[in-house]
């Protein structure tokens, strides 16, 4: 088990409703009008598999401090999701609709990475208050 409690690096929430951003966002993207757009296409779809990678990633590393720095590079990238919605609805390849949906579905990532964050954080302010 790692210092942060969770046994697999697919145990926080954070991971799994970045998953599901993910997928929502690849979904999104393969209807024909989105997927004729290569550049927006392809960046909004790495930005949307930043966060649970980094996650992932974050969590493999030697200790808190790089799952740290792992978790604020995933908290960007949900925003980067967020501000490539604007142009998405704006070129008409995703409804008002979906733009909430998805946007929401960011927002609710980038909180849940900012909860891990503090509770990290936390956590690792707690370990240097013991030694």
């Amino acid at each position: 088990m790692n210092s942060d409690g969770f046994k697999r690096f697919e145990d926080p929430i954070a991971w799994q409703r970045a998953h599901e951003l993910a997928r929502n966002i690849y979904k999104t993207t393969l209807r024909s009008n989105f997927n004729r757009d290569f550049a927006l296409r392809d960046q909004i779809r790495r930005a949307a598999l930043s966060p649970m990678c980094n996650i992932a990633e974050g969590y493999a590393r030697s200790g808190p401090k790089e799952f740290l720095r792992f978790l604020d590079i995933a908290r960007g990238s949900s925003a980067e999701v967020q501000s490539l919605l604007y142009i998405a609805k704006a070129s008409d390849y995703i409804s008002a609709e979906e733009f909430r949906q998805l946007y929401e579905l960011a927002d609710e990532v980038t909180a849940l990475i900012a909860g891990l964050t503090r509770s990290l954080r936390v956590k690792q302010f707690q370990r240097q208050q013991a030694t």
